[in-house]
């Protein structure tokens, strides 16, 4: 009989490729969320719903849950997919262990990946090329620069959350108030033009951070239109920058999967750091249809310590986040009806979708149900939009 996997997290289209990923190799699935209508609940691999309390808004609560379930239910291994949950099995993983095998690094290189700031100067120190950037504790200390329009974002947090685009000095001064009011450094970057494609290398390292699994892909749509999580994408090969992502990872002594985010930057066309993602990312999808299956493989490491390495992967797999990420982009994009490729082509040979899967129906209609309910809800459509 297979082993059980514990995926957290189950709304995410990125757990959902994981559920269908590790069902479709035989293992048990439990899936669980702090949401009813999780979307990967009804997917036919959950072979189990587990609902928890809110990890953000009820720590302790989650906290206890955790160590209740983990302790009584022993599934063999544990995933958690997300940012909170990431942390929580990171952070108690001494005591969790004892009764599950969890394949994610230890907290405190959890916790460095996920300081942009500290990343930033290292990726510097070690030569990886960055946007020009200036690290600001609170207002007193800014250097007003005068390469207008600039980005600005916290150290802390992942893709475009709390980032703020700035066009003037009034701009830039609240931007920073608002970020180091909580507690957190700003970094204050130039703005790589939007023109310059975006790229991500994601990748899985053994305990001894050694890499077992290597997958690029470049982003064609995404939404916001000007910056935010990628709508259409495709598997390319591109072993420079799949070096430059290795090497910050390895310096840094990661271990499991991670993505490592780049932008072009077409004024003098080297691709520049963004951030690291040391968790599941959303566009899994992706890497799993062209051949790198990242949830086996970190259950594979889990179980028996290390894993083979993948060397190859198929170029030229496009994997498409439509519900409801590249209808939002259609609609926002001045230029919607040249999109390339065409929003309207919604088959083909090398055309994989996000959600969309007719071997597995009943979670498609449980995305555009929670859609339609919480269209007018902010705080549900930071879940079901992502």
């Amino acid at each position: 009989m297979k082993e059980t996997v514990f995926i957290t997290d189950g709304q995410w289209r990125k757990t959902l490729a994981a559920v269908r990923a590790l069902g479709r190799e035989g293992f048990i699935v439990w899936v669980g969320d702090k949401w009813k209508l999780s979307t990967s609940f009804f997917s036919k691999y959950c072979k189990r719903k587990v609902i928890y309390p809110d990890p953000v808004k009820y720590h302790e609560k989650f906290r206890q849950f955790m160590l209740d379930f983990i302790s009584s239910e022993r599934p063999d291994v544990t995933i958690p997919a997300d940012d909170e949950t990431v942390k929580f099995f990171s952070k108690n993983k001494d005591i969790l262990q004892e009764y599950t095998k969890i394949p994610v690094a230890n907290y405190e290189t959890i916790e460095l990946a996920n300081n942009k700031a500290e990343i930033i100067q290292i990726a510097k120190k070690i030569g990886i090329p960055i946007p020009k950037t200036s690290i600001v504790n609170d207002v007193e200390s800014i250097d007003i620069p005068s390469n207008f329009p600039l980005i600005v974002k916290p150290n802390l947090g992942s893709g475009s959350r709390g980032m703020f685009v700035v066009n003037d000095e009034e701009q830039l001064f609240n931007a920073v108030q608002e970020i180091t009011k909580k507690g957190m450094i700003a970094l204050v970057q130039e703005k790589i033009p939007m023109e310059g494609a975006g790229y991500g290398v994601s990748a899985l390292l053994n305990w001894k951070s050694e890499v077992r699994a290597i997958f690029v892909h470049k982003r064609l749509r995404e939404y916001p239109v000007r910056g935010g999580p990628s709508t259409l994408r495709i598997s390319v090969k591109y072993p420079e920058l799949a070096k430059l992502g290795v090497k910050l990872l390895k310096y840094i002594g990661f271990q499991g999967a991670a993505m490592v985010e780049f932008k072009m930057d077409p004024r003098d066309n080297t691709p520049k750091l963004m951030e690291i993602n040391p968790r599941l990312w959303g566009s899994l999808q992706l890497a799993i249809a062209s051949g790198v299956n990242f949830p086996l493989y970190l259950v594979k490491l889990a179980l028996d310590g290390d894993v083979e390495e993948v060397t190859d992967y198929k170029e030229g797999i496009i994997a498409r986040w439509l519900l409801p990420g590249d209808i939002l982009h259609f609609l926002s994009n001045p230029e919607r009806f040249s999109l390339k490729p065409s929003f309207f082509k919604f088959f083909g040979k090398n055309l994989t979708y996000d959600i969309i899967d007719f071997r597995d129906p009943i979670p498609i209609f449980i995305r555009i149900f929670n859609m339609i309910k919480f269209m007018f809800n902010p705080e549900m459509r930071k879940i079901v939009f992502r």
